[in-house]
């Protein structure tokens, strides 16, 4: 099948776009900046933003089966001091997207969410990935879009950059004699890695997984604690551990899904006036403009 990957130059889209080439699939990457990773072999690549929804919308004229979208503002910290950013990237580039798959029929919108759009935490990012998820099934209800949403854990693996859950705890290792943690001691996570998720990706395109819903981790939730004690003892020297918990602003300390539906309080104004009356009143209204 024909596939575009959006943001196909990232941590995890590159990372689908090498695994959906091992299984034979034609791939087009669509992203701001050229992949550093990928072989020649197959590899078609366009720059763009998402943001231009006619700079997309030639690569949908060469018949797209299936699009994976993972191209985001997708690092939260920096999304928690850019909300404008984030709504344009992660909302407004989905809905571009979207609007584009409807009108070329595309078979499938395969939407990289996170976990967080079930939590109190995350900030903008954790906002705009359910605002889009809310578009994503409203183009489904609407025009019959076919889509799969992955909502993914805490990713780690090659290709990561420096924001980096991960990675940036090794990094801080480097030529010192501490390993530091932005967040709570007492915090845990489901890593997996991000060759695994991006095969999992791969395989949520047969027709069972269509119009799901996926939650994508590792199996075994891991401690901060002791995910820090496997990197000293990786790194085979006597490092001591920092932590910097109060930087760690918006992020889940043990689970993700605490979000609770928001019933609001039903308030009657009083002394409201009769619906029958109101009504007339518009009819009044409109005859003035007649």
């Amino acid at each position: 099948m024909n596939c575009l990957v959006t943001g196909g130059s990232g941590f995890l889209g590159s990372h689908v776009a090498d695994e959906l080439l091992k299984k034979g699939h034609q791939v087009l990457i669509f992203d701001k900046q050229k992949p550093k990773w990928l072989s020649k072999k197959n590899k078609k690549i366009i720059i763009g933003d998402i943001k231009n929804i006619r700079s997309i919308e030639k690569i949908f004229k060469k018949k797209i089966d299936i699009v994976f979208h993972f191209a985001a503002l997708a690092d939260l910290n920096q999304a928690m001091s850019k909300p404008h950013d984030t709504v344009n990237y992660n909302i407004l580039g989905t809905v571009n997207l979207l609007e584009l798959c409807k009108k070329y029929k595309v078979k499938r919108f395969v939407f990289a969410s996170s976990i967080y759009v079930n939590s109190k935490q995350g900030g903008f990012y954790r906002s705009s990935k359910r605002a889009a998820e809310d578009y994503v099934e409203e183009y489904n209800q609407r025009y019959n879009l076919n889509f799969t949403i992955l909502r993914f854990g805490s990713l780690y693996g090659e290709r990561s950059d420096r924001n980096n859950g991960v990675r940036k705890i090794i990094e801080s290792g480097i030529g010192s004699n501490f390993i530091k943690y932005y967040g709570n001691p007492r915090s845990v996570r489901k890593y997996i890695y991000v060759k695994d998720a991006a095969r999992a990706c791969v395989e949520v395109i047969k027709p069972k997984y269509k119009n799901k819903h996926l939650t994508i981790t590792g199996k075994k939730t891991i401690s901060i604690k002791n995910l820090l004690k496997m990197i000293i003892n990786i790194y085979g020297g006597k490092r001591k551990i920092k932590f910097y918990p109060k930087k760690a602003l918006g992020h889940y300390i043990k689970s993700p899904f605490s979000y609770k539906f928001k019933k609001g309080i039903n308030y009657i104004t009083k002394n409201q006036i009769k619906f029958e009356t109101g009504l007339k009143k518009v009819f009044l209204d409109i005859n003035k403009n007649y």
